[in-house]
């Protein structure tokens, strides 16, 4: 057939020769990528580590990480006629491990539930041993898919584009007619007949299927004679799931993350003997919970595998009927919780729960709420009755890399806010779910003790006809009984996790803190003139300058819908933009609850971070009596506030709170609820619903499979014969891949800034032409200095102060290249990071920005010395990044105007270091030339505009150039907050 016009398709065929893993269509874009590929040896530059990863000591065994399928049987004697007893007691150097998290720790692991693996009879495996051999199918069986385009197009419709139905069908037939026009063979039919073919295939997968299940519930306390009731009585509520049991054995044997799972509850220590709290199995918790098991010495050698549970009411419609959806997510606490904040399948959904409802007559009525509160804990106990048995005796379970382990399950924390969590632990919305602290006074009760599942029936028993007495003077509703009495080594007060979205990010900061500002403007300076300081607090949050990651806010804060991010990002600018406007102890006030805040929102929390938490809650309850004083609040009777005091031992208790946060469930709404309703035709939108799930998780097992097997590897058209000719080859590169041993994915530096991938063109050539073209007359005399400096590392006089003929003459400068960035990569694990904790940004010094005005962005500058914090920084104003070679070397560089600190130590009000601009005798700032090996990352400074407003058509454009002072602003993310301390 004739071709009409348009580009002939290059297939991705060429592959790097690094083995990066990905593949080019043509000669010219792999070269682009080789120079560019973080593989290539030349693209390394020697840097100092952080930390060196020591090798074990003699006769230390490598820590061996498990994987997936299940077998359904319990083991009678876990050693066999071969197998040498298990002598969990003494204490082997198998159980402890250098790792390579954050500075190096040292690793001891439970002595008794250590997930020994063991064969499929329960016996356990000798040392070094292989994993079981699982069923063995062909490298190219694709079941039910025929290969694997057609599986990639079964999961680039359905899941990537969620293409409607009809759409897919059509699309079928337009394939159909192509292939006609292009007289191909009949055969070749498209992949799919129609929709429902594709569904089908989906359907028919056998791996990741965990059918949904269906129960009603119906209230049982009968109907006054002679008359109908209301109709929530007689009506019947169905709630639908799926086996906890199967799901929670699909993620243990999840491949994709069976090295990222922690197979024994562990404790971690730095190599200065701190006790470091992470991943959720670092916590005591699972510690305690594994020593109970052990009691039962048939037990020793499993693998304890706690189910975390979630749940949450979300809308998807608020212009429909029925909008609301309940579901319930589980996880479990193996996981490491990277992974399951990283949407990588470790949170699945579990349940869709009844809602139940009634007219405005009988919603508030006791006998309704009675029965609500029960309906939730009765589903989830007949949803969790799977788990039971295998509560106390162990379950042979194939997990992610390969073994099988005897697997112990319990009930973990549960994540949830504060209604729901009221709801859990069955106590009166007002009081604190995990303490018996009367709201009147939260943080100063002497009588307050921790709840537990014993406090409670002592009371009940106590006062087992005066139920006010119950609910008054203790805040129990003593007519519900908690799922959890339902299972052993349950306690829901116990089990309740921190939740920092709702606790801390939306609750204390947003719907607190924020407010109370500004009922206090509004009482100090009455109404009219409170809405002028608000809005110049608005603009000066619109001013703040542009920063890595950091979104803006042009219009300020003055936003009617607010999320979680909208929250996290004000937060990072909020600070300096109310100081001047608000008394100091306000001030002082939010800059101890924003202390607070980051400390716990670390994914390493050690024995010293945790006595930062604690100083942090006393001074926010010390300064924010502010708040009284002013006559902006009366009380502080709010849980959510209250909950703080509860942080310290819930993180020794479950490890770093960022594991167990309810944004991790409430964006799993969007995969699980949101969109499946958006994909259905919102006619019983449930069970189609029910179906969309069904079908992701059969895809992602299937991913999982396939990659798991290789099958997924290279590009997806392979050429029939390739060329190697066309394979441009590195100078010194045979081919064979040299850099492989390198692709490690982990900490390699503290700091690593490279220059762009790409120069800037358009720019002169030559050092003198450039420094005319860039208005910088002394760029030449900066060079001249920066030199001295290299040459003369150890000199007593820096390159800025020796006299300038002492400095190298620059007439042969080559190569002279302009760059409008920088990227710097650095360990950062508390912010969005990639395995290992490795976190990159760029760093800009362009002369327009978005058809805008230009952009410099700030740097942090290592200093010489062992000073620790903001004292071994200095901060400077990049405005040029450029190379040159000189006597056969390359030089990277910047060109930076600097800023010293304004008084030796941070502001007492706001907790943040301050900076001033430098100037020279004649009044122009002080700039010099410095190599970008010294650059850390980028700095962000925000202007200290104290009591004055901000002129009307002043923009973020300015910042930089028009203040004098600025806050050094630690809360730009939490690395920041890490290193400007």
């Amino acid at each position: 057939m004739q071709r009409g016009l348009g580009k002939k398709y290059n297939a991705r065929v060429l592959p790097c020769p690094f083995k990066c893993g990905l593949f080019c269509r043509s000669a010219s874009g792999l070269t682009q990528h080789r120079y560019a590929c973080s593989l290539n040896p030349s693209n390394r530059r020697a840097s100092t580590p952080i930390l060196r990863l020591n090798t074990p000591p003699p006769n230390t065994s490598p820590l061996v990480f498990p994987s997936p399928g299940c077998l359904f049987h319990t083991p009678q004697n876990r050693h066999g006629p071969n197998s040498q007893p298990h002598t969990p007691i003494s204490i082997s150097p198998r159980r402890y491990q250098w790792t390579a998290n954050g500075g190096g720790m040292r690793t001891r692991f439970h002595p008794l539930l250590d997930g020994q693996p063991c064969d499929d009879a329960g016996y356990d495996l000798p040392e070094d041993s292989s994993p079981p051999p699982e069923e063995q199918r062909s490298d190219n069986d694709f079941f039910p898919y025929s290969s694997r385009p057609e599986f990639e197009l079964a999961d680039f419709l359905f899941r990537k584009e969620q293409m409607a139905g009809k759409k897919i069908s059509e699309l079928m037939d337009i394939w159909a007619a192509f292939q006609q026009l292009t007289e191909a063979e009949p055969e070749q039919d498209p992949p799919f007949a129609c929709a429902q073919d594709l569904y089908n295939k989906i359907d028919s997968t056998e791996i990741g299927d965990v059918p949904w299940q269906a129960f009603s519930v119906q209230f049982d306390g009968g109907i006054t004679e002679g008359s109908d009731g209301p109709r929530w009585k007689t009506q019947s509520y169905e709630a639908w799931f799926r086996d906890p049991l199967k799901i929670a054995e699909g993620q243990i044997g999840n491949k994709d993350f069976g090295h990222e799972m922690d197979y024994s509850p562990k404790r971690a220590f730095s190599r200065a003997g701190k006790r470091q709290f992470s991943d959720f199995m670092s916590g005591n918790w699972a510690w305690q919970q594994a020593d109970l098991i052990a009691e039962d010495t048939e037990t020793h050698g499993s693998m304890f595998v706690p189910l975390i549970l979630g749940s949450d009411k979300t809308t998807v419609s608020v212009a429909t009927g029925h909008n609301e959806y309940y579901p319930l997510y589980a996880s479990i606490g193996n996981v490491q919780n990277h992974v399951r904040r990283a949407h990588r399948n470790a949170v699945s959904v579990v349940a869709f729960l009844a809602i139940p409802k009634t007219d405005k007559r009988h919603e508030n009525t006791l006998e309704f709420l009675r029965f609500r509160r029960q309906l939730f804990h009765s589903s989830l106990a007949h949803i969790l009755r799977s788990l039971k048995p295998w509560m106390r005796k162990p379950r042979i379970t194939r997990c992610g890399d390969g073994y099988l382990r005897r697997v112990i399950y319990g009930l973990g924390p549960y994540i949830a806010d504060y209604p729901e969590q009221a709801l859990l632990a069955c106590v009166v919305s007002g009081w604190c779910p995990k303490c018996t602290a009367r709201p009147n006074n939260f943080d100063d009760d002497p009588t307050s003790i921790l709840r537990s599942h014993v406090h409670t029936n002592i009371l009940q028993d106590a006062f087992k006809d005066q139920p006010a007495t119950m609910w008054d003077g203790y805040g129990i509703v003593g007519d519900v009984i908690p799922f959890t009495t339902h299972f052993p080594r349950a306690n829901i007060h116990e089990l309740l996790s921190p939740d920092l979205l709702h606790q801390v990010i939306k609750g204390t900061f947003k719907d607190h803190l924020v407010e109370w500002v500004g009922e206090y403007l509004e009482i100090a300076h009455g109404k009219k003139h409170s809405k002028v300081i608000l809005a110049d607090i608005d603009q000066r949050i619109a001013a703040v300058p542009l920063f890595p990651g950091l979104r803006r806010f042009p219009e300020g804060r003055g936003f009617k819908q607010w999320t979680g991010d909208d929250s996290k990002a004000l937060m990072k600018v909020y600070l300096p933009a109310i100081a001047g406007h608000v008394p100091p102890g306000m001030v002082r006030a939010i800059s101890a609850f924003m202390e607070f805040c980051y400390l716990v929102r670390r994914s390493q929390i050690d024995s010293t971070t945790l006595d930062q938490i604690e100083a942090a809650v006393a001074r926010f309850h010390q300064e924010r009596r502010v708040f009284l004083e002013t006559e902006v609040r009366t009380n502080f009777a709010l849980p959510r506030q209250h909950s703080l005091s509860h942080y310290r031992h819930l993180i020794q208790q479950f490890g770093a709170p960022n594991g167990l946060c309810s944004s991790i469930t409430e964006s799993k709404h969007i995969a699980a609820v949101k969109e499946p309703w958006r994909r259905s035709n919102r006619n019983d939108a449930l069970g189609q619903m029910l179906l969309t799930n069904q079908r992701l998780d059969k895809l992602a097992a299937s991913r999982v499979d396939f990659v798991t097997r290789r099958m997924l590897q290279g590009p997806l058209l392979m050429p029939i014969a390739p060329a190697p000719d066309r394979q441009p080859l590195v100078p010194g590169d045979d081919g064979t891949g040299i850099g492989d041993a390198e692709a490690v994915d982990g900490i390699t530096s503290l700091g690593d800034v490279k220059l762009a991938r790409y120069h800037a063109r358009h720019y002169p050539g030559t050092i003198e032409r450039l420094a005319a073209f860039l208005g910088q007359p002394r760029l030449i005399e900066y060079i001249r200095r920066f030199l001295y400096d290299q040459f003369h590392p150890t000199a007593e006089i820096c390159g800025m102060d020796v006299q300038l003929n002492l400095c190298p003459e620059i007439s042969t400068l080559l190569g002279v290249k302009t760059f409008h960035s920088a990227t710097s990569t650095y360990y950062a694990p508390s912010d969005i990071a990639g395995i290992g904790g490795m976190h990159r940004e760029r760093i800009r010094a362009v002369p327009c920005w978005k058809g805008g005005p230009g952009r410099y962005d700030c740097v942090y500058v290592e200093k010489d010395g062992e000073a620790d914090g903001f004292c071994g920084l200095h901060v400077a104003r990049v405005k040029l990044f450029f190379s040159f070679g000189f006597q056969q070397s390359t030089y990277s560089c910047a060109m930076v105007e600097w800023f010293s600190t304004y008084e030796d130590s941070p502001c007492e009000d706001t907790g943040m270091w301050r900076v001033e601009p430098d100037y020279d005798v004649r009044g122009q700032r002080m700039s010099s030339v410095i190599h970008i090996d010294t650059i850390l990352r980028s700095a962000h400074l925000i202007g200290v505009a104290g009591s004055q407003l901000l002129p009307k058509y002043f923009t973020y454009h300015n910042t930089l150039d028009a203040f004098q002072l600025f806050y050094v602003n630690k809360y730009a993310d939490h690395h920041a907050h890490e290193i400007a301390f």
